[in-house]
């Protein structure tokens, strides 16, 4: 067996792993019942950690990503690259910590291209990806080698990979610019609405929106509808996710947001657990959605073309050439790189400098 088939057969395990535990399987080749309970305490103690990381939004990534981890999907991603063109080295990855696992698609990027990582876990997402980097050295002891992670400065590394707002970009790009690097900045998600939306899109709809409580670059901020649109069909299609105020952060969210929008005058639209406000801004806060109006859709698709650099998904029905259906946004394929920068690609090209 080639390395890089046992690099690839390593993360199929993962992804075996990942799947057995949603299952409730004990007995399923590689899973074991130690590995199980230290993930279900994991799973279990993260709302403690981080009380956006609820059991629901755990297990919601692991699903996720025990779909794309499976021998036919990797080898599919892995199979427009030549893999051979990769120089081994040290790829330094400054992660993300608000959602679940955000990181972990440079993890895998970096390594199953025959690098090693040097990441630095945001302190809002510490345990999960240790745990998975234990799983894989457990059974590939290749990877014993090939995965730190640091607190302090990063050093002796060849590239960089760096997640985060538009301020620590600026810090990234400061410290950082001397070496091949993708650096990420704040993307929001938007969806495009005709009016013609059934039921049934509007609720999958909900999925974009308040999955991860609205804290992925992939979760929809706003919303485009056209002249006059009426909003009672959309709250109505939503309702199901009113439970969402059960959690008491979201609930606080949505209580201070209100306050501030109400004292300020602001026009809103309210259903008891989402603010609709007219903003032409992008990026809204928690238990909010902006919503912008549009007279005609070649208005609009202008619009989002200008601004694609601040876009991640645009959530629209027939409209796109390359829209993400209702519902889909926080369930990306391997090929769905964030801010639209290919890693891989990145990763071999910086090989050959």
């Amino acid at each position: 067996m080639t390395q890089h088939s046992s690099i690839l057969e390593a993360f199929v395990k993962l992804g075996t792993f990942f799947r057995g535990y949603l299952e409730g399987k004990k007995n399923n080749g590689e899973f074991t019942l130690t590995w199980q309970r230290e993930l279900e305490q994991i799973v279990s103690s993260a709302k403690h950690h981080n009380r956006w990381f609820t059991e629901d939004n755990m297990l919601f990534a692991l699903n996720s990503w025990s779909k794309q981890l499976t021998e036919d999907r990797l080898n599919k991603w892995l199979s427009r690259y030549d893999l051979s063109k990769n120089k081994q080295k040290k790829v330094a990855i400054i992660m993300a910590g608000n959602i679940p696992l955000v990181g972990f698609h440079d993890f895998l990027a970096a390594l199953i291209t025959g690098n090693s990582v040097l990441a630095k876990l945001s302190s809002s997402d510490t345990r999960i990806l240790p745990f998975i980097a234990r799983y894989l050295m457990h059974h590939e002891p290749y990877f014993e080698n090939k995965i730190e992670f640091i607190e302090g400065r990063l050093e002796d590394f060849d590239v960089v990979i760096a997640t985060g707002s538009n301020n620590t970009s600026r810090y990234f790009e400061h410290y950082f610019g001397k070496y091949p690097n993708i650096i990420r900045r704040n993307r929001n998600s938007v969806a495009v609405l005709t009016g013609k939306e059934t039921k049934e899109q509007l609720t999958a709809l909900g999925k974009d929106i308040f999955r991860y409580y609205g804290l992925g670059c992939r979760s929809v901020s706003k919303l485009f509808v056209p002249d006059g649109y009426d909003f009672d069909f959309f709250f109505k299609a939503i309702y199901e996710y009113h439970t969402i105020t059960d959690s008491i952060k979201y609930a606080n969210n949505y209580d201070y947001n209100k306050a501030v929008y109400l004292m300020s005058d602001f026009k809103l639209l309210d259903n008891g657990f989402l603010i609709l406000k007219e903003d032409k801004s992008y990026s809204s806060p928690i238990a909010s959605l902006f919503y912008e109006c549009y007279g005609t859709l070649n208005e609009i698709k202008q619009k989002l073309t200008i601004d694609s650099e601040q876009l991640q998904c645009i959530v629209s029905d027939g409209v796109f050439q390359y829209e993400i259906a209702f519902g889909e946004t926080q369930e990306p394929s391997l090929s769905d790189y964030a801010d639209g920068v290919d890693t891989v690609e990145f990763l071999l090209k910086t090989s050959q400098i």
